[in-house]
């Protein structure tokens, strides 16, 4: 198996992480692999917000959390609930992705930075979590423009990244079936 294959392999959420920040290179290189993800009509509609504010983090881990309270779907509601959750996982790295709002598949664009960035991430072995929760938060302009996100642009998702505790290293679950794909010739 190649390094690449092996890289994606292995990589998997990380939801516990060393307090210090990542090194501004690893995390410009992160972001680079974000930028090079391919988008539909080759549009490259994605924005990132890298915040790295403690307090930042956990105000906006807070108020989605307030948001998710009111979803109305019950295992949401309890998380939104759950005062020791942290949405982020406590990680001292966020990045915010967004996208266009009138982009040709901004959703489809910022899945592919996203993956882009997880895979990257653990290539430096670094810890990182795909965040769905964050788009809670992001229900009004203002709050979108508070983070520096441009006006036209929705928060979809967000990345936690930060190093892993010692000794802690991607453990692959199996998977749970065993063909998830079939070939016609």
């Amino acid at each position: 198996m190649n390094e690449t294959m092996g890289t994606i392999a292995k990589r998997r959420s990380t939801r516990q992480f060393k307090p210090e920040p990542i090194a501004e290179t690893e995390l410009h290189a992160i972001l680079e692999a974000g930028l090079a993800a391919p988008s539909g009509h080759n549009d490259q509609s994605w924005y990132f917000a890298v915040i790295q504010n403690k307090d930042l983090i956990g105000k906006l881990s807070d108020g989605s959390k307030i948001e998710m309270r009111k979803t109305g779907m019950d295992w949401i509601v309890n998380l939104g609930k759950n005062e020791q959750f942290n949405i982020y996982h406590h990680a001292p790295t966020v990045v915010l992705v967004a996208a266009r709002k009138d982009a040709v598949s901004p959703v489809a664009d910022v899945c592919a930075a996203i993956q882009n960035m997880l895979i990257a991430a653990e290539s430096l072995n670094i810890g990182s979590c795909w965040i769905g929760f964050a788009q809670f938060y992001f229900t009004t302009p203002e709050r979108t423009r508070e983070v520096g996100i441009p006006d036209g642009y929705a928060v979809h998702y967000a990345v936690a990244l930060g190093y892993r505790p010692e000794g802690q290293k991607s453990n692959p679950p199996a998977r749970k079936y065993a063909k998830y794909y079939h070939v016609i010739h």
